[in-house]
This record gives C-alpha cells, sequence and structure tokens, in this order.
C-alpha cells in the first residue's frame, strides 16, 4: 500500500489518477519514470501492464479510452522510450480518445544539454497533442497534472505531461492541494435558426439518404426515427457500426473502398444528403452536386469533406430530435425500398462466398476456384463469417487496416452488445492486437477478437507475449494470406504489378504456442468452422493462424475506366466483376 498522505509528485501523479478511476497504466519501465512506476507498484487500485514496445501501449490506451469514453494513460521514458508512444498517440489523437502520455526526461539540470537519450519532447508532441509541457517544478503539482488531465477529458484528444525523474521524485510542499478533474461533457444544443432552415431543405427535397457516423452512435432512437419519417435509406460509416447496424430497417452497409456499390448508389441518387456526426474522410466517396445538410458536434467539421447547403452544430441526438420535429413526413419510399432491396441482394451475392464450401458447388464456385483461388485455400470471407457466427453477441473486435477491415465491414455484424476498435482515422498497421490487450484489460471474461493480418501482427509480434504475462486472454485471428494485401489491392488497380507485398511468414500457430498461447492453425476450408470453435471456445490467450487465399480481391464500389484500365494491365486473367456481384 502507498503510504496514507502522498508527498512526492510520483505519489500524487498516481493517486489522482486512481480518484480519476484510471484502473491500468501501460509502457515500459525505466530511469526517469521509476519514481513513477513504483509508486505504482505501491499500491493496490491500479495495474501496471508492461509491453514490449510503448508503441502497443499507446495503442492499447487509445483502445481503452475509446471503449470507456474515460481516461487512459500509457508511459514512456526518457528520450527512445517517449518516441516510440507517437504512433499510438496519434490513432488516440484522430479518434477523439482521452489519452494521458506521462514522459520520462533527462534531469532537470541538464535540460538543454544534448544529454545522453534527450530529446525536446514538448516539440516532438507538439502536433499529436491538445496539452504538451514538462514539469520542471514540485510546485506546479497540481496545477499542471490538472490542466493536461482536463485537456485530455474536455478536448478529447492526448495530454502530453513530461517529468524529469528528479522532479518525480521530489516531495510536494506540504500545502499543496490534490488535483481536481471535471469529467462531465457540456452538451451543446442547436440554433433553432440553423434547425428551421435545415428542416426546410429537406422539406423541398424529394428523396433524402442518410451517412451517418460514430456521432449518431448515443443518438440511435433519434436518427430511426427521423429516418422513418422521411423513408430515407442510411448509410453507414466504419465506425456507426457498432450501435446503429443491428435491427436497423434503414441500413446499407458502408461506403467508400471498403463499402458496397448499393450505398453509394444511394447516396448519389438522392436530392439531399444528410450527415450526422461523421468526419468521413473520403471525399471521393461523397456525390457532389447535392443540397447537403451537416450535423456535427464540432463545427470546425462542416463542410471540411464536402461542400455543405446547411450547417448545424451541436449534439446529435438532440438536433435531429428538434429535426424530426420539425419536418413533414415523406410518403413516397420508393427510394428507401429500391435501395434495401438492391442491398438483400448484394448481402445474398457476397454470403455465397462464406461457404467453406463454395469452391466445390456449381459451375460458379468451381470456375471461380480455378481463375481466383487455385490453392483451394480458405476464402477470408469464409473466415470472418464464421467468426461472426460463433462469436458471443457481447464481444469487442478490432482489425488491423487492411483487408482483414474489408471482411469484418462486411461479414461480421454489431449485434447484442458488440463493439468495435480500429485505426479507422490514422489508418496504421498493428493496431489490432494492441487494441485488443486494451480491451482485455478491461474485462478479462469478456471475449476480445482481434482481426490481424500477417504484416500487421508481426510488425508488433513481441507483444503477444504481454497477452502471456498478463494474462489477457484475446482471441487473435489471423488472415494469413502471405501478402501485404491492401497494398497488392492498390497496385493491381493502378495497373501495376505486384511488388514486395510478399510475406515470408513462419508458422504463427507454432509462434504462438512457443510463446505461451494456445496455437491453432487451419488450411482445409472444411475444418475452418471446427477451428473457429475451438480458437473462441479456449479460456486464455489463443491465436487461430488461418491460412487464406492471396487472390481474393475486394473492388471498391465503384470501378472507374481507370482503375479497370489498371487491374486489366495487372492482371489480365482476372474478372473485373466485384466479388460476389
Amino acid at each position: 500500500m502507498m503510504k496514507a498522505g502522498a508527498s512526492t509528485v510520483a505519489e500524487t501523479i498516481v493517486e489522482s489518477l486512481d480518484r480519476q478511476g484510471v484502473r491500468t497504466v501501460w509502457g515500459v519501465v525505466g530511469d526517469a519514470l521509476n519514481p513513477i512506476t513504483d509508486a505504482i507498484r505501491r499500491q493496490e487500485a491500479i495495474e501496471w501492464i508492461g509491453v514490449r514496445h510503448e508503441e502497443a501501449g499507446a495503442f492499447a490506451a487509445s483502445a481503452q479510452a475509446q471503449l470507456t469514453g474515460t481516461l487512459a494513460v500509457c508511459m514512456g521514458t526518457v528520450g527512445p522510450g517517449s518516441i516510440h508512444l507517437l504512433n499510438g498517440l496519434y490513432d488516440a489523437k484522430k479518434s477523439h480518445a482521452p489519452v494521458l502520455a506521462i514522459c520520462g526526461q533527462v534531469p532537470l539540470a541538464e535540460i538543454g544539454t544534448d544529454f545522453f537519450q534527450e530529446v525536446d519532447n514538448d516539440a516532438l508532441f507538439a502536433d499529436v497533442g491538445v496539452f504538451c509541457q514538462t514539469l520542471v517544478s514540485p510546485t506546479q503539482m497540481p496545477t499542471m497534472l490538472e490542466r493536461a488531465v482536463q485537456s485530455a477529458l474536455q478536448r478529447r484528444g492526448v495530454a502530453v505531461l513530461t517529468v524529469p525523474g528528479d522532479v518525480a521524485a521530489a516531495d510536494l510542499p506540504k500545502d499543496a492541494p490534490s488535483p481536481r478533474f471535471v469529467s462531465e461533457p457540456a452538451t451543446s444544443v442547436s440554433d433553432p435558426a440553423a434547425i428551421h432552415r435545415a428542416a426546410q431543405a429537406i422539406d423541398a427535397a424529394g428523396s433524402v439518404a442518410i451517412l451517418a457516423g460514430i456521432g449518431a452512435r448515443e443518438a440511435r432512437a433519434a436518427l430511426l426515427a427521423l429516418a422513418e419519417k422521411l423513408a430515407a435509406p442510411i448509410v453507414l460509416t466504419l465506425k456507426a457500426k457498432e450501435g446503429l447496424e443491428h435491427d436497423n430497417p434503414y441500413e446499407l452497409g458502408q461506403n467508400g473502398l471498403i463499402g458496397n456499390p448499393v450505398a453509394y448508389d444511394a447516396l448519389a441518387d438522392s436530392d439531399l444528403m444528410l450527415l450526422v456526426g461523421t468526419d468521413f474522410p473520403y471525399p471521393d466517396w461523397i456525390p457532389t452536386g447535392k443540397v447537403v445538410v451537416q450535423i456535427d458536434l464540432r463545427g470546425e467539421h462542416i463542410g471540411r469533406r464536402t461542400a455543405v447547403t446547411h450547417g448545424v452544430v451541436g449534439d446529435a441526438r438532440l438536433a435531429l430530435e428538434a429535426l424530426e420535429e420539425a419536418v413533414g413526413e415523406k410518403p413516397d419510399r420508393s427510394h428507401l425500398e429500391r435501395s434495401r432491396e438492391k442491398y438483400a441482394q448484394w448481402r445474398a451475392d457476397q454470403s455465397e462466398l462464406t461457404d467453406p464450401g463454395f469452391d466445390h458447388k456449381g459451375i460458379v464456385g468451381r470456375v471461380r476456384s480455378k481463375l481466383d483461388n487455385r490453392d483451394a485455400r480458405i476464402r477470408p470471407e469464409a473466415l470472418a463469417a464464421a467468426v461472426d457466427r460463433q462469436a458471443p453477441d457481447d464481444a469487442i473486435f478490432t482489425s488491423d487496416t487492411g483487408m482483414s477491415t474489408v471482411w469484418l465491414s462486411r461479414f461480421v455484424t454489431l449485434r447484442g452488445s458488440r463493439r468495435l476498435i480500429g485505426s479507422y482515422n490514422l489508418g496504421s498497421m498493428a493496431n489490432a492486437m494492441p487494441q485488443a490487450l486494451g480491451a482485455q484489460a478491461l474485462d478479462r471474461d469478456r471475449k476480445v477478437v482481434a482481426f490481424c493480418g500477417d504484416g500487421g501482427l508481426t510488425m508488433l509480434l513481441g507483444d503477444l507475449i504481454t497477452a502471456v504475462s498478463h494474462q489477457l486472454p484475446v482471441c487473435i485471428v489471423v488472415f494469413d494470406n502471405g501478402r501485404l494485401g491492401m497494398v497488392k489491392l492498390e497496385q493491381e488497380r493502378g495497373g501495376l504489378p505486384e511488388f514486395g507485398t510478399e510475406l515470408a511468414n513462419p508458422d504463427l500457430a507454432a509462434v504462438a504456442t512457443a510463446i505461451g498461447l494456445h496455437g491453432v492453425r487451419v488450411e482445409d476450408p472444411d475444418q475452418l468452422d471446427a477451428a473457429v470453435r475451438e480458437a473462441l471456445g479456449h479460456r486464455g490467450p489463443v491465436l487461430l493462424d488461418a491460412i487464406t487465399n492471396p487472390d481474393e480481391v475486394s473492388l471498391p464500389p465503384k470501378v472507374t475506366p481507370s482503375d479497370a484500365w489498371g487491374f486489366a494491365i495487372a492482371k489480365l486473367s482476372e474478372s473485373l466483376e466485384s466479388r460476389g456481384r
């Protein structure tokens, strides 16, 4: 137990984080952090999780902050230890996750002397942090810690507090007050005049389509009520699958490179697009030349992806409820019904590929297997669908950037209380496994499933050890196609031959077994369901190494003539039809 009445800077930091509800801290111990990690050692409420690479710790903290909406903490020691945090912290920044990064620094007297491992953290983290300061005196406590935590919580971003080791170990003045934090976010009510203008535009439009993002997740009832009144199909961003996909008679899946043609067409064929709680970052996938109404809590997001006719700043739920009262009902439901029929047909076509025996059934299956699955490997669609069928309804999913996210987007439904985390704004490799570690540390009894690419997993492979050493029973599902699959697709789409994407992978299940996880390897499509059942049923950390088809290509919803020409040049024998269409 920590001694009563904390008296050092380090002890005050740890006690304050305890009162804030922080239960895990991620990092690698060493030098300047020693006073703080020792303070963690001497108390019981906060668990120190020592990772093998600080980047993994930052990803884990980012996942925790996104899942809980509360403060998460990671640490990096002097110089390189702090530098390693950067990529995971950028993920937190782009995901608006409240994360506190505590970074070590050389002794106070050596700052500015080009001392061993010295790095100017205030400069290094200036772009990633909403707060970035160095604690240079014990008298700055608790003010500096309060500013850091308040900035992370209220501005939904990364706060970086740098603490030289000698300052962390120093005694606080006896009359120093305890830090206090305010966690509750403000609720923003939209301007009634803006609501009125948006309602007038909606009433004047013949048909409406909605593009909903994660900002609409807590406004589910209001969103569905408005969609019903407007007979409007709802296109979801990937992050909006969570909470808005299940039991939604208006949804059409995702738009963009990972999406489907029906979603894009529904937006393109509408007279007015209503964007709710989304900063969808792909302008090429937002049809132009339309009346656009955008609702967002952050006014700076309005109009930065597409030209907006009417902007509404405010809380999504309150704005949608006000709009639903202000607009008239649209009796013509043909746009919604036509879109839903097309979407149902697209899903039916896609579902054929989820049958492990697809390559052996019917003329289409046999012909396709000769063209794109000559080695009769497991189709990634079938792997994703098998996990979806067998994972519990409260599972947390993470996915690596790349093709594993495509398969999750299309074949995993976020029913029940399922959650989803990924590097969907930063687009980093190697995020799924460490984010799964962070999610699992929140609740070791809840199933956490990571959809990992083989390239992503092997980039931070060492932190599989963290799952074992800290008894985190994650289920790692590896789409092992021996490729950087999304890069392969990008090259072929541009008319380039595949180059530099092939991976010389070991037997990843054997590697996992050597580390201490339960390893399962499956190569035969007929054994897929049994392998998934074994992996999901294991009570400890497990890795499922599924050998999937590297030539399974998921073309984007709209293929331009230049795209088609590129594929034709790169792979003359490959059909230009989108898989499953």
